[in-house]
């Protein structure tokens, strides 16, 4: 059987917080707010993998209110998706994300997160795409209050 999810995060950019993006640290005057370190990419693609094995959201599974996740480095988090849609006898086939951030510029570190995020999960760089785009100034995006995320992912338990 071959299934789909889709998840979506969001978190607030503030200052003194470092800027973790698709596993891999960016440089940047603000930081994402959140309990982990806030990768709003990998939380989003976790929620996707979840969504796809019917296995309940990330916040289920890795709560803002537990010690043991608090600051923890969110490629954690996704190799623990990964183990959990295991145990259903699912495999990931193939990731499509996209980032929603007026800045930085989120295409020069593509291939960095590509190459991070497919060591994580265990599969090739060419079965995670990632695009970046901006809302055009509109919006919390826009307003360089937020970077959001969206992902699709397909698993199959073949």
């Amino acid at each position: 059987m071959t299934r789909v999810g889709f998840g979506y995060d969001v978190h607030q950019l503030v200052p003194d917080r470092e800027l973790w993006m698709g596993g891999i640290k960016i440089e940047h005057s603000l930081g994402l707010l959140g309990h982990s370190d806030a990768d709003v990419l990998i939380h989003a693609i976790c929620d996707a993998l979840l969504g796809a094995a019917n296995m309940r959201d990330i916040g289920y599974h890795f709560p803002d209110t537990s010690e043991e996740t608090l600051g923890m480095d969110s490629k954690i988090i996704l190799r623990k998706t990964i183990e959990l849609i295991a145990t259903k006898g699912y495999r990931l086939v193939n990731i499509d994300a996209t980032i929603c951030a007026q800045r930085p510029k989120m295409n020069p570190h593509i291939p960095a997160m590509q190459a991070c995020l497919a060591q994580v999960v265990g599969t090739d760089p060419d079965n995670i795409s990632i695009k970046a785009t901006t809302t055009e100034r509109l919006g919390f995006t826009g307003r360089e209050e937020g970077i959001s995320a969206y992902a699709v992912a397909l698993i199959t338990n073949e």
